[in-house]
C-alpha cells in the first residue's frame, strides 16, 4: 500500500478548506517519454518547488515530478504555522551539537521566516500572511517552562519579538481554561499553505521550470555521473536529483526511509463563527500547545476556526476525520459543541527520531531533505533554497543542517512502525493524564 494513493483520489486535491479557497494551477500533463534537465526534483511541495524556483533564478534547467498535484501533500494541507527556530527546543539543540552550531541554526531559523515573507512579497503571493504564534502550556509546569524558554531566548539572542505570557496574558489571547500561559513570538506567522506553494510554483513556471504531475517515480539509477529518474511512462536524465517527497517518499531512497517516518495528522475547519470568534481567539494569531501530540489552531480569513489535532500511524485515515478532530477541539473549546464542521481532512508528514529534519548528500549529485516533523513551512522552504545554493557551489547552509545527528528508527523498515505506535501511545497517555 502506498500513502500517495491510499487516502486520496488520484490527480485531485483533498476536500479541504485550503483546496476550496485556493486557485489551483491548470493540471500539468504526466511525463511521457524521455527528457533532460540539469536537475530533476522529486516532489512538488515546499522543498521541491522552492528548490526549483531558486535553481531557476540561478540559471538551471529544472524538471519537477510529482505523483499527484503541486502542493498535494503536507505542503498543501498543514496548519500553516511559520514557527520560530528549529523544531527541537533550542536548549536541547545546544546540548546536542554545541553552542556555535546551535546558534547558527537559530539564525537560520530566523532566516527561514524572512525567506518565506520575502518570497510572498517578491512574487505577490496572496496567502493571507498574518503575524504571531502563541505557544501555550496545558499544565502549569509546561507554561512555566515556556516562560523560562522565552527568557532564555531573549537573554541569548535578544530581539523584541518573543514575550513570556502569564496565565492572564495567555487568556487575553486565547480564553480557553485549558491553558496556563506560555510565550508569544511576533516574528512567527501563519498563512494559507496551499496558496503559498502554488504561488511559488507559478513564479518557478514563469522562470522556465517544467512541472509534470501524476508522474510517480519508481526508480532512480546513476551511471557515469548521470541519473535516470524513471516514471511509469517516461524518464528524466539529470546531473542532479533532489529527493523532496518527505512523508510520501516511501522506500524510493532507503537511507532517508530509515530515518523519516510517515505519520498522519488531521485538521478541521468549522463553519464561520460570527460573534463567537472572540471566545476562541481574541487576536488573529496562531496557537500551538504543549502536548506531545500537539493541538494547533488559528482563524481563517473568512472567520472559521482551523483546528489541528489527532494522529494515526497507519496507511489509512480514520473514516470520520471530523469526529477525530472534534474530540481534542472540544477539550480546548467545549463551547463549540454545537458548531458545525464544514471541512475535515488528513495529511501525511515526515517525522524523525529527534524531530530535526534529515539533510543528506546521498551520493554524487543526489540531495535529500525531509522529516520536518511539523515545522515545515519555514524549514522546508529554506531547504529548497539551501539545496539550490549547494548545487550552485555554496553548501554552507545545507551542511550546517546535515551535521545534526539523525538516528535511524529502530527496527528498520519492517518493525519501525509498530515500535513508533507503542512510543506514541505512551506519550498520548501522558497527554491524557497530564503527566
Amino acid at each position: 500500500m502506498n500513502l500517495l494513493f491510499s487516502n486520496d483520489k488520484r490527480g485531485h486535491y483533498p476536500s479541504s478548506w485550503y483546496a476550496a479557497t485556493a486557485s489551483p494551477l491548470p493540471p500539468f500533463a504526466p511525463l511521457n517519454g524521455q527528457t533532460q534537465a540539469d536537475v530533476c526534483i522529486i516532489g512538488a511541495g515546499f522543498t521541491g518547488v522552492s528548490a526549483a524556483l531558486h535553481l531557476a533564478k540561478l540559471g538551471y534547467d529544472c524538471v519537477v515530478l510529482d505523483a499527484q498535484r503541486i502542493g498535494f501533500g503536507a505542503s498543501g494541507r498543514n496548519g500553516g504555522q511559520l514557527g520560530m527556530g528549529q523544531r527541537m527546543d533550542q536548549r536541547d539543540l545546544i546540548s546536542l551539537i554545541g553552542d556555535q552550531n546551535a546558534d547558527l541554526l537559530w539564525q537560520m531559523g530566523l532566516a527561514a521566516q524572512d525567506l518565506v515573507k520575502d518570497l510572498i512579497a517578491a512574487h505577490d503571493i496572496g496567502c493571507y500572511l498574518k503575524p504571531g504564534i502563541a505557544y501555550l502550556g496545558n499544565t502549569k509546569s509546561d507554561a512555566n517552562d515556556l516562560r523560562n524558554y522565552a527568557d532564555f531566548l531573549n537573554m541569548r539572542y535578544g530581539g523584541d519579538h518573543i514575550h513570556a505570557l502569564d496565565r492572564d496574558a495567555g487568556h487575553a489571547l486565547c480564553p480557553s481554561p485549558a491553558y496556563h500561559g506560555g510565550l508569544i513570538d511576533q516574528k512567527s506567522a501563519h498563512l494559507h499553505p496551499l496558496r503559498f506553494v502554488l504561488g511559488m510554483a507559478k513564479a518557478a513556471i514563469d522562470l522556465g521550470v517544467r512541472f509534470y504531475e501524476q508522474s510517480y517515480v519508481h526508480a532512480v539509477r546513476a551511471a557515469h555521473g548521470v541519473h535516470q529518474v524513471q516514471t511509469d511512462k517516461g524518464s528524466v536524465s539529470a546531473k542532479h536529483v533532489v529527493y523532496a517527497g518527505n512523508g510520501y517518499l516511501g522506500n524510493l531512497e532507503r537511507k532517508t526511509a530509515s530515518r523519516v517516518m510517515p505519520i498522519n495528522n488531521f485538521i478541521a475547519a468549522t463553519e464561520p463563527l460570527g460573534d463567537a470568534i472572540n471566545d476562541v481567539l481574541a487576536k488573529d494569531i496562531a496557537v500551538a500547545d504543549s502536548k506531545f501530540v500537539v493541538n494547533y489552531f488559528r482563524l481563517s480569513h473568512d472567520g472559521r476556526l482551523l483546528f489541528g489535532g489527532g494522529e494515526n500511524y497507519s496507511y489509512r485515515f480514520p473514516k470520520d476525520i471530523a469526529q477525530t478532530v472534534r474530540k481534542p477541539m472540544l477539550e480546548i473549546f467545549p463551547q463549540l459543541k454545537d458548531v458545525k464542521i464544514d471541512y475535515a481532512w488528513g495529511g501525511t508528514l515526515g517525522i524523525t527520531m529527534r524531530r530535526m529534519p534529515f539533510f543528506s548528500r546521498l551520493g554524487q549529485g543526489e540531495w535529500s531533505a525531509s522529516g520536518y516533523s511539523g515545522h515545515g513551512v519555514g524549514t522546508a522552504t529554506q531547504a529548497g533554497q539551501l539545496i539550490a545554493n549547494a548545487i550552485h557551489g555554496d553548501s554552507t547552509g545545507f551542511d550546517a543542517m546535515a551535521q545534526v545527528p539523525c538516528l535511524p528508527f529502530p527496527g528498520g523498515s519492517i518493525a519501525k512502525t509498530p515500535l513508533l505506535v507503542l512510543a506514541m501511545t505512551w506519550y498520548s497517555l501522558r497527554d491524557r493524564f497530564g503527566i
